[in-house]
C-alpha cells in the first residue's frame, strides 16, 4: 500500500536542514489540497516530500526492449461518450490545445482513458482543471498512466523514492539542475523538445502534474503544434522532408548527469527516427526533430545537417500561431501527446522559488514513418 502525500516523510534538503510534511503545513497554514505559492524561505523544504527528486547512483536499468503497443486511442468511440458527457471545454487555440472542466480523470473507465488518449491525440494538449490526481498517491497515478503504455524509466533525471516511474522535476535556489542543464550563458533557458526521443520507443499520451507553482506568474508550459509545424510547410518542402531520417541521442544528457556525480542508470542510446511521423490513430504527419535530442540527419554532409535542423528548430520555434502557453492553476493536469507536440518550461520566476511537478511517461510505438 502505497503511503498518502499527506503522510509524514522525512526530507534532508543539505546537510543542516531536515522537515517533515506535516510541520511545514502547520507552520505556513498551507491547504494540500491545492497548488501553493512557493515562495517560502529557504531553509524549508517542498510541500510533498514523497516526490522529492531521488538520485541513487548504484541504480541501474537494463537496455529497453522492443515491445507491441496498441494505441488506447485506436479503441475509443469518436464521440467520446464517457469522457466529454458532463465536461465544458474550451478550444485554446484552432491548432492545439483544449481546457477542460467538469470531468475527473481519476474516475474514467477504460473507455474514457480510451478517449482521453485519442483526445489528446487530436487537440495535441489537454489542460484538466480541479484535478485530484495529485492526491491519489503513487500507486493509483502509475496504474492510470500505465493504461497508455509502458512507463519510461528515465536513465538521469530524479525519480520518486520507491516509484522509479515517475520523472521529477524539481527547482529552489539550491536545486537548478534543469536550468544547469540548459547552459548558463544563454539569452533564453528555452529548449523546445518532446520527452526522451532517444529512446526506440518514445513516450505517447503523457501526464504532468503541478505540486507547487510560482504564486503569481510564471512555471507555465509552452507547447508547440507538430502536425501543423509540418502543415505550414510548401508541399515541395514536405515532400523533401518525407524519407528522411535523424539520430537522437541520449549522451549529452548523460554526460551532464556524470559530471554532477548523478546517476546514468542506462547506458546513453542513439536513435535514427524519421523526420517525419505518422501518428498510429489520427494519421496526422508531424515534425518529429527537436533541439534537445536531435544531432544530425543520416546521409547529409554535416552542414547540409545542420542548416536544414537550424531551419527545422527556428521554424517551430517561431509558431507563436500554433503554440499555447499551459499555465497551473491549483490541481491542474496536463494532458499532451508527446508524439505530435514539443515543448519547454519557462524558467521566468526568480531563483528562490520553488517549482515542482511529477510525470509519468508511458511509452508508445516505434516512430511509423510519413
Amino acid at each position: 500500500m502505497a503511503p498518502s502525500v499527506a503522510e509524514i516523510v522525512p526530507v534532508t534538503i543539505d546537510s543542516d536542514t531536515s522537515v517533515d510534511d506535516v510541520t511545514l503545513l502547520k507552520k505556513h497554514s498551507l491547504d494540500k489540497s491545492s497548488v501553493v505559492s512557493a515562495e517560502l524561505k529557504m531553509g524549508d523544504g517542498p510541500l510533498f516530500p514523497l516526490y522529492y527528486p531521488h538520485f541513487d547512483n548504484t541504480e541501474k536499468f537494463p537496455p529497453t526492449e522492443i515491445f507491441e503497443h496498441v494505441d488506447a486511442g485506436s479503441r475509443a468511440d469518436p464521440a467520446k461518450p464517457h469522457l466529454l458527457a458532463n465536461a465544458t471545454t474550451e478550444d485554446l487555440t484552432p491548432y492545439i490545445g483544449t481546457e477542460i472542466k467538469g470531468v475527473q480523470i481519476s474516475q474514467l473507465n477504460q473507455e474514457g482513458l480510451d478517449e482521453l488518449a485519442l483526445y489528446a491525440a487530436e487537440r495535441k494538449v489537454l489542460v484538466f482543471r480541479d484535478q485530484d490526481f495529485k492526491d491519489l498517491g503513487p500507486d493509483r497515478q502509475v496504474e492510470i498512466a500505465k493504461h497508455f503504455g509502458p512507463i519510461q524509466l528515465h536513465p538521469t533525471l530524479g525519480n520518486v523514492k520507491g516509484y522509479r516511474e515517475f520523472h521529477v522535476v524539481y527547482h529552489d535556489g539550491q536545486h537548478s539542475r534543469f536550468e544547469e542543464y540548459g547552459g548558463s550563458n544563454r539569452l533564453s533557458k528555452i529548449q523546445w523538445h518532446p520527452d526522451v526521443t532517444y529512446e526506440k520507443q518514445p513516450p505517447c499520451t503523457t501526464f504532468f502534474f503541478s505540486l507547487e507553482q510560482p504564486s503569481n506568474t510564471g512555471g507555465d508550459t509552452l507547447f508547440a503544434s507538430q502536425v501543423e509545424a509540418y502543415n505550414r510547410l510548401s508541399p515541395g518542402f514536405q515532400q523533401r522532408l518525407e524519407g528522411l531520417r535523424a539520430v537522437h541521442s541520449a549522451v549529452h544528457q548523460a554526460d551532464f548527469s556524470r559530471k554532477r556525480n548523478g546517476p546514468v542508470r542506462r547506458e546513453p542510446v542513439e536513435t535514427s527516427h524519421p523526420v517525419v511521423r505518422k501518428h498510429p490513430v489520427t494519421g496526422e504527419k508531424a515534425l518529429f526533430v527537436n533541439p534537445g535530442f536531435t544531432r544530425y540527419i543520416e546521409g547529409y554532409k554535416q552542414e547540409e545537417s545542420d542548416s536544414l535542423l537550424k531551419f527545422l528548430f527556428d521554424h517551430i520555434a517561431r509558431g507563436a500561431d500554433f503554440q499555447i502557453r499551459a499555465t497551473y492553476k491549483p490541481n491542474t493536469v496536463v494532458v499532451g501527446d508527446n508524439r505530435v507536440t514539443v515543448h519547454p518550461a519557462t524558467n521566468d520566476f526568480p531563483s528562490k522559488v520553488r517549482r515542482h511537478a511529477v510525470r509519468p511517461t508511458p511509452q508508445g510505438e516505434i516512430p511509423i514513418p510519413a
